[in-house]
Order: structure tokens, then C-alpha cells, then sequence
């Protein structure tokens, strides 16, 4: 009987070994399953080319090890491929969700998405700063969530802002400044120079060239910090073809982006969604005097 046991046992602890293996890779293939379902039925209904570019943190199948994301090289060879399998005439949407990244990956999206004959919309559904803001400023139309935001396009030098090493080093004597210092402001001269540039490129195709120029300028030369959230009413006023009738099929698509598993939610609640309430509200109670709320 022991021994029936001891066999018994060991068969459950190999089979709990397996399915702890096998569990994570089974649940992500499903995910991804679910995404392609969800992105081939917003084709359908828009009869686009979708395309999404969503980065999270996310978790390594086995151990839970937590990668960040960004735009790189493989993002600008992935989306690159796609437009050209793309033909002439069928538009794109790009679905965007990033904090950005490497300048370079990012110019070569953009102008792979100005040079798409057919209309081009970027769906923000929570935030495209930087990198991305440069990758929806090429778009024909930029539909953001009410809440959803964008950012400065001013480019960075490490971790330090490249108008911010100008001006540190306009303010100081240049015997009193270290040849890095003015080796670092020599590029990020450069940098801010090259970015205007492009930006003044793929702006002009869209509005007058001194709105470009001056809008150019405005995103990339350090008017704002670099995490500084321009809103959708902000962006409008600024002449992009912003619109906020944002589809609620992009959002269903964004909870099949999960954060890994392994961190604690900080928000919790009921997921289910509340119809207005239409019963009668009662009359608000009067303050009597010398009541004092806080």
C-alpha cells in the first residue's frame, strides 16, 4: 500500500510539473489566438489593413520575467513588411499604445505610412508619446479615446533632453564646461535639428508650411518636458486631424494586452458594465444654517 502511495504521488508531482510547463504556453497561444480574432473582425468591419503596435510590459512564458517595451528595430522590419504586403488602395489603421523609442525605428514607420497611397488612421486608445507621436503625426487622421493622449517629439540623449544640454551649455562660459559636455551639446544640436526637419516634412503634406515650421519647432525644440501629455483637444488645437469617436472594438482588442499576471493590480472592481440609472432622484436635502460641509 505504501508503495502504491509513494507511486501515486510522484505520478501527480510529474504530472503538476507538466501542466505548471505547459500552462503558460497553452494560455498564450489562446491570447494570441483571441487577438487575431478581434483584429480580423475590425478588418472586416472597416475593410482596412490593422495593424497593432501595443507595448506592455510582458511576462516570459516560464519564469514571469518582466520585459519593457518600446519601439526598435524589429517593430520598424514588422510594420515595414506589412504595409508593403499591403495593396495600393486598401487603407490602413494602426492601432498605437507605446512610449516610444529609438528615432530611427520610428522615422522609418512614419514615412513608410506617409508614402501608403490609401488614407492611413492611428488609433490611440490610452497614450503614443514620443516615438509614437511622430509615428501618428504621419496618419491621415488621428483617433484618440477622449483621454488618451500624445507627446513632445523632442529627442533625448541618453537621460538627458537634448535642449537641455543647449541651454545648460548656452548659459555657461565654454571654458567653464567640460568637453563632454560640449561633445553631448554638439549632437543634440544636431538631434534637434534632424528631428525638426523630418517633423517639417511629414507635417507639411498636411497643413500650410509655416503652420508645419512653426508646429515642427513647438514639438521638438524642448518647449515642454518630454512626458508632457498633449490631449486630444490640445492636438486639435494645435491643427492635427484629431477626432474622439473612438470604436470600442479597439478597446475590447487592448484587454487581450494584459499586464503580466504576476504584479498586483492597484485598481480593482466590478468588470461588468452599469446602465444609466432612470429611477427618480430625490430632492436635495437643505443645508441648514451653520451646517458646514467638507
Amino acid at each position: 500500500m505504501e508503495g502504491f502511495f509513494g507511486v501515486l504521488i510522484n505520478q501527480i508531482f510529474w504530472l503538476f510539473l507538466i501542466y505548471s510547463f505547459l500552462a503558460p504556453i497553452i494560455k498564450q497561444r489562446m491570447l494570441e489566438a483571441a487577438r487575431l480574432q478581434a483584429i480580423a473582425a475590425f478588418e472586416k468591419k472597416r475593410g482596412t489593413r490593422v495593424i497593432a503596435m501595443i507595448h506592455r510590459q510582458e511576462a516570459l512564458a516560464l519564469f514571469g520575467i518582466p520585459l519593457f517595451r518600446y519601439i526598435n528595430i524589429e517593430d520598424a522590419e514588422e510594420l515595414l513588411r506589412v504595409v508593403r504586403m499591403t495593396p495600393p488602395d486598401r487603407p490602413i489603421d494602426l492601432i498605437l499604445h507605446t512610449p516610444g523609442g529609438l528615432v530611427l525605428a520610428s522615422e522609418q514607420i512614419a514615412r513608410a505610412l506617409c508614402n501608403h497611397p490609401a488614407k492611413v488612421t492611428v488609433f490611440v486608445p490610452h497614450y503614443a508619446m514620443s516615438g509614437g507621436t511622430l509615428i501618428a503625426l504621419a496618419a491621415d487622421e488621428i483617433v484618440m479615446d477622449p483621454h488618451a493622449v500624445l507627446g513632445p517629439v523632442d529627442p533625448q540623449l541618453g537621460e538627458y533632453p537634448a535642449a537641455s544640454i543647449l541651454r545648460a551649455v548656452e548659459v555657461k562660459r565654454p571654458e567653464h564646461v567640460e568637453d563632454r559636455t560640449l561633445i553631448l551639446a554638439d549632437v543634440a544640436r544636431k538631434a534637434v535639428w534632424q528631428v525638426r526637419r523630418l517633423l517639417e516634412e511629414i507635417l507639411s503634406s498636411k497643413m500650410p508650411e509655416d503652420k508645419a515650421k512653426q508646429l515642427a519647432a513647438l514639438l521638438s525644440e524642448g518647449t515642454w518636458t518630454h512626458d508632457y501629455p498633449i490631449c486630444a483637444e490640445e492636438a486639435k488645437a494645435l491643427g492635427l486631424p484629431v477626432t474622439t469617436d473612438f470604436p470600442e472594438e479597439v478597446h475590447r482588442l487592448m484587454a487581450l494586452y494584459p499586464q503580466p499576471v504576476q504584479r498586483k493590480a492597484s485598481v480593482d472592481y466590478v468588470p461588468i458594465p452599469y446602465e444609466p440609472d432612470t429611477r427618480p432622484q430625490p430632492a436635495p436635502r437643505r443645508r441648514t444654517r451653520g451646517s458646514r460641509r467638507v
